[in-house]
């Protein structure tokens, strides 16, 4: 690699596999270990909320300058929040100049969907 290139470091994400609809099969210890944080993470009513609002956001995709004025909490509580569901492999996010963005990912919400029972 020359000097002139450019090293892109990746923020890594939990990615957990598909399992099968619950009504269909019981899920392994490791399927459920997988799975758990995503779902944690989606139990809590901010985080529920704000996944629903980057998803419905133009284009998929919001700034944390977009979210704020939603909640009545803090832009450090928000990005808080934001971390939690990037953690757990619900949203990917994409720093540009001072602002972060984050969309969300639709095969982390397949898993969910496909896990739930519902249409992936």
């Amino acid at each position: 690699m020359s000097n002139s290139e450019a090293v892109l470091e990746l923020t890594p994400v939990n990615e957990a596999p598909c399992c099968p609809p619950l009504t269909k099969q019981p899920l392994t210890a490791d399927q459920a270990a997988s799975m758990a944080p995503m779902l944690k993470a989606l139990a809590d009513p901010v985080r529920l909320r704000l996944l629903s609002l980057v998803a419905a956001h133009a284009d998929g995709e919001a700034c944390v300058c977009n979210l704020n004025d939603a909640f009545d909490l803090s832009q450090p509580t928000i990005s808080h929040h934001l971390k939690v569901l990037h953690g757990a492999g619900l949203l990917d996010r994409e720093k540009r100049g001072t602002w972060v963005y984050y969309r969300v990912r639709s095969e982390a919400l397949a898993n969910v969907a496909t896990l739930l029972g519902g249409a992936a």
